[in-house]
């Protein structure tokens, strides 16, 4: 009876990974629509793209150049707006960072050949 147990789970580790496959290569063809490839993340599914979509707003809005202030500000505000504050982005062609974030509040992406990392930091009480 081991036996039998040891297939079966061997075939649930084996149809699980097929899914998560399908699903991460579903995914990859819908940010190349987009022309967007994530680097990192730390968000819910439905954020990222939210996120996608405004920054491919903003980018196609905008004339020849880009605008990283613009970009940034843009996605600042549509995340601040619809999740709370707190809210930092930071937007170019080449930069470092080391940032702290809150839980489920990171996504560093890049679209056609701009960087973007979006992230929400905890509100805390200043000290006095």
């Amino acid at each position: 009876m081991e036996g039998a147990e040891e297939e079966l789970e061997r075939r649930s580790r084996f149809l699980s990974s097929l899914i998560q496959k399908k699903k991460a290569i579903e995914q990859q063809e819908q940010h190349e629509g987009l022309n967007i490839r994530v680097r990192a993340a730390d968000m819910p599914v439905a954020l990222q793209h939210r996120a996608f979509r405004c920054a491919r707003d903003t980018l196609d809005s905008m004339p020849k150049k880009l605008d990283s202030k613009r970009l940034a500000l843009a996605l600042k505000k549509e995340f601040d707006t619809s999740y709370g504050p707190a809210w930092h982005c930071i937007v170019g062609t080449s930069f470092g960072s080391y940032v702290t974030h809150s839980l489920g509040g990171f996504l560093y992406f890049s679209i056609d050949k701009v960087y973007i990392l979006l992230f929400k930091t905890a509100v805390e009480p200043m000290s006095h």
